[in-house]
């Protein structure tokens, strides 16, 4: 299967999973959503590594550095599933490209990486384009965007924690412990405003569950078999995909300012990859 067809089911599975969270918001709480998805990801993960017989994966020796990671995670994912029912679709996934932006700042306050000129054009380019996307003087902004761009601040420093621990952690190892750790955490939170799904919405539970996987997996092989700009370039294109989504289904208006803005921070990462001696940039994949 070639990059195309990868990122073809990566941006199939993040658009089914942003419309599953839309469909269940205001029924069910967005932390019992991410405790059922925390559920379902983890049986199916055991599942993977006791059919591979390496049950090695299931230890690891940096458990502190998993809590931290998930509790940072856990906040991005609470910032996007309740953005995704507060904003129009594409204005969530074009502030969710801030991403790998972030991730550069806060890999240069913490793991000591560089700051070269590329990187600060990039940063600026990044800032740019949330300013198109947010209007500030124009427009009030909006208490849900700010949620999202912290849900992103999230996602970066899980995707800082995570870069340390893929030095010696498997990829299964790290996704087995995400849901460990979320799962109880998704729970507490929800349990004083507890609902029993009816089936439509168990149908919708399962596709977030699912869909949470196959999108890690689908991009992760894309960016195995081409250039990281390549498959960040290819992972743009879910945006005006969900902005099409958004119109047809949900009668949200088609805002050029969020494609401008987005278009702006899709070059600034592209920047940020040619001056990056290992080539990889962050997806964020939710």
């Amino acid at each position: 299967m070639n990059v195309a067809l990868w990122m073809v089911g990566g941006l199939v599975s993040l658009s089914l999973m942003a419309i599953g969270a839309r469909e269940l918001g205001g029924q069910i709480t967005t932390f019992q959503i991410l405790f059922f998805r925390s559920v379902i990801s983890l049986i199916v993960i055991t599942l993977i590594i006791v059919k591979s017989k390496k049950t090695s994966l299931f230890s690891s020796k940096r458990i502190k550095l998993h809590i931290v990671r998930n509790v940072f995670h856990f906040v991005g994912q609470y910032g996007w599933f309740l953005g995704l029912g507060l904003l129009p679709l594409a204005h969530v996934f074009a502030l969710e490209f801030t991403v790998p932006l972030w991730t550069l700042i806060i890999a240069a306050a913490f793991l000591k990486e560089g700051i070269t000129i590329k990187k600060t054009i990039a940063v600026l380019f990044g800032v740019t384009g949330v300013l198109i996307i947010l209007k500030p003087g124009v427009e009030i902004i909006e208490p849900a965007s700010l949620i999202v761009l912290i849900a992103a601040i999230g996602y970066s420093v899980s995707h800082v924690a995570t870069k340390s621990l893929s030095n010696t952690e498997d990829s299964l190892t790290v996704l087995f412990y995400m849901c460990l750790i979320q799962l109880p955490i998704g729970l507490l939170l929800t349990v004083h405003d507890w609902v029993i799904p009816n089936m439509e919405q168990w149908l919708w539970l399962g596709i977030v569950g699912i869909t949470a996987l196959t999108a890690h997996y689908c991009i992760t092989n894309a960016m195995k078999l081409a250039d990281a700009g390549i498959v960040v370039t290819l992972d743009f294109l879910r945006l005006p995909l969900i902005a099409v989504v958004g119109v047809i289904f949900y009668n949200e208006a088609f805002e050029f300012a969020v494609i401008l803005g987005a278009s702006l921070m899709l070059f600034g990462n592209l920047i940020n990859l040619k001056s990056s001696k290992r080539n990889r940039l962050p997806i964020a994949t939710d």
